[in-house]
């Protein structure tokens, strides 16, 4: 056997033995497994976290790697739940339908349905959160098992806990491995959330501090009012707007993400009901109920939800000097000409010279230009035998201006500027 040249001899280095190199490397990755969590504004964790909340299954829809997972498992770990992953793509529909198993008698007994080990392990711990991962590549018999899983919580014969919270995530159908687009039963048991990632919470996270992932504070003493607030908003809306109540979409991809059902508003009802209750901002809401019924669904119901939340024109009237007026201005408008209204309905020189009043204050507290067809409209009811108010005076300048720019908008050539 020839000899090695002595450049190329191996030597065994000195120091500690495989097994304990082994053991260090244990130490590093435990290290690097070693992170914090801090407060930290996440819209998209607090709609995920609401949702669990209001005990609503989830569909996080997500490029791959993009960090699904990884959400899921910090989630569980600050709310202290088991966490069980389940890959949906590699079982079988009988893995959630359950096995039949043949008893002494079954013409007696029957065939019961049994559930796997998985099933059982959430059983036993009366509590968890159950991850479905890769759904979109999970076949449509397995998908058409997942059906009685996700909405009836039943796993053959058992009947999982109430403290189980179901979450699943998907890839979109052009980025997932040999991916089918979602069933519309199987989409619409579901709340969708797009997952993106925000790049100062990545660079946060790889440096060892992630966002902390808590439950809505609920306060107990506005519940009755949540869900009565609820009630009037998803009622009020489908009253008027019957043909939004069950809009099956024409097509397959549509299908397989939200769309209104009496299900999916079921849902929406409970999420603004929690929402509300919570305290939550508008932003994570409008996320939750687009997520539910759909974006046009969903923001003509935000639309409802935020007129029912102006002040009534009456209690302003009553008032108006400390009058507390909306910030948006499409709000704030439709505030003013609730006021002109009422004071049409039932005119008085009281109520005319304090809606001017409160007028006088829109103006000082936001765009001039808002104030402009209220009080043109505010003018014409003016009855002869009224004295015009001072505060017109302060008015007058802002509406003037205000007409002037638009006819001189009016007057620019259609293709001047260009």
């Amino acid at each position: 056997m020839p000899t090695l040249p002595a450049s190329t001899t191996t030597h065994r280095p000195s120091g500690p033995l495989d097994g304990s190199q082994l053991d260090i490397a244990a130490d590093l990755l435990a290290l690097l497994r070693d992170t914090a969590t801090e407060p930290r504004p996440d819209e998209q964790l607090a709609a995920l976290t609401l949702a669990v909340a209001a005990d609503l299954p989830v569909l996080l829809w997500g490029e791959p790697g993009i960090g699904k997972t990884a959400a899921l498992t910090q989630l569980a770990d600050a709310l202290d739940l088991p966490l069980t992953t389940v890959i949906a793509s590699v079982h079988e529909p009988s893995d959630f339908s359950g096995l039949p198993v043949v008893g002494d008698d079954p013409a007696v007994q029957g065939v019961p349905m049994a559930p796997p080990d998985w099933a059982v392990r959430l059983a036993r711990a009366g509590r968890g959160l159950l991850f479905l991962d890769e759904l979109s590549t999970a076949p449509p018999a397995v998908q058409a098992a997942l059906l009685r899983l996700v909405l009836e919580r039943r796993v053959g014969a058992l009947r999982l806990p109430a403290g189980v919270r179901i979450v699943a995530a998907a890839n979109p159908r052009a980025s997932a491995a040999d991916g089918w687009e979602l069933s519309a039963p199987l989409a619409n048991r579901f709340v969708h959330l797009r997952w993106t990632h925000d790049h100062e919470v990545v660079v946060r996270g790889l440096g060892g501090t992630w966002p902390t992932a808590t439950l809505p504070r609920l306060d107990p003493r506005r519940l009755p009012d949540a869900v009565a607030f609820a009630r009037r908003a998803v009622c009020g809306l489908l009253t008027t707007r019957p043909e939004l109540v069950h809009q099956l979409p024409t097509t397959e991809a549509r299908r397989g993400g939200p769309w209104p059902s009496p299900r999916s508003w079921e849902m929406a009802l409970r999420l603004t009901a929690f929402a509300t209750a919570a305290g939550t901002s508008r932003e994570v809401l409008s996320m939750l109920v687009r997520g539910a019924v759909g974006d046009g669904p969903g923001l003509e119901l935000l639309a409802r939800l935020d007129r029912m939340d102006l002040p009534d024109p009456e209690t302003l009237l009553a008032d108006p000097v400390t009058a507390d007026l909306p910030e948006r201005g499409d709000l704030r408008q439709t505030v003013l000409e609730g006021v002109v209204e009422a004071v049409r309905n039932r005119p008085d020189r009281s109520r005319w010279d304090a809606a001017w009043t409160l007028l006088v204050r829109a103006l000082e507290t936001g765009a001039p230009d808002l104030v402009v067809a209220p009080a043109t409209s505010l003018a014409g009811l003016r009855r002869t035998d009224w004295d015009v108010p001072v505060a017109i005076e302060r008015l007058a300048g802002a509406v003037s201006l205000a007409r002037h720019a638009d006819r001189a908008t009016a007057t620019i050539p259609a293709g001047a500027g260009r």
